[in-house]
């Protein structure tokens, strides 16, 4: 019972829509504006750097906070990934957005800040050379994405966590669909952070 209430309540916690509160607070929504994405990237574009680093920072506790609560706990790393996958579940399928939701990138870091560091480091390397040499947001988050699993995979680390980025992974590449599709048109725009969304 235990497991499950902390699933749930990881689920929960991942899903706190916090791009649409700090939108709201700066008077707009970012589901209507730029790309419609709750991220930082698109709340950066609408409000600006401010309201950017503080979704960022929500977006990260919201996946690290569950995922540390069960090790402090002293849960095995199979409920580890259960809860951490459930917390990213709720990020990108929110309950209190009717089931949508960003990316789950900054919640995906909060996840293997706690769980696992190392392969992170490896991922954070790739997406930062990306967007510095590409300046296109998506593309360094799709990149990090392929890169953490075989990395997870190669450091040994528990079966569960290699699962884990499996699914995860697959499911940010499914988020960035559109994004890909713009890539391989060439279409797709490269990242800046714009003047603040006009209230109304």
């Amino acid at each position: 019972m235990t497991t499950a209430i902390l699933i749930v309540v990881a689920y929960l916690i991942g899903s706190i829509p916090f791009g649409v509160i700090v939108g709201r607070m700066r008077g707009f929504d970012p589901r209507a504006v730029g790309s419609g994405n709750i991220g930082m990237t698109n709340v950066a574009r609408a409000g600006g750097s401010s309201a950017a680093a503080i979704t960022f920072v929500g977006d990260v506790l919201k996946g690290a906070l569950p995922v540390a609560a069960a090790r402090m706990m002293g849960f095995p790393p199979a409920i580890l990934a259960w809860v951490a996958l459930a917390a990213f579940l709720g990020s990108i399928c929110s309950v209190f957005l009717r089931f949508s939701g960003g990316k789950g990138l900054s919640a995906s870091l909060g996840v293997w800040v706690v769980l696992a560091p190392m392969p992170l480091l490896f991922a954070l390397s790739a997406w930062g050379i990306t967007l510095a040499t590409t300046r296109i947001m998506s593309l360094a988050s799709i990149v990090a994405a392929i890169v953490l699993v075989p990395v997870v995979a190669a450091l040994s680390m528990p079966r569960p966590y290699i699962l884990l980025a499996i699914v995860m992974s697959a499911l940010v590449l499914i988020r960035h669909r559109e994004n890909i599709r713009r890539l391989m048109a060439g279409e797709e725009k490269r990242f800046e952070i714009g003047k603040k969304a006009k209230a109304g």
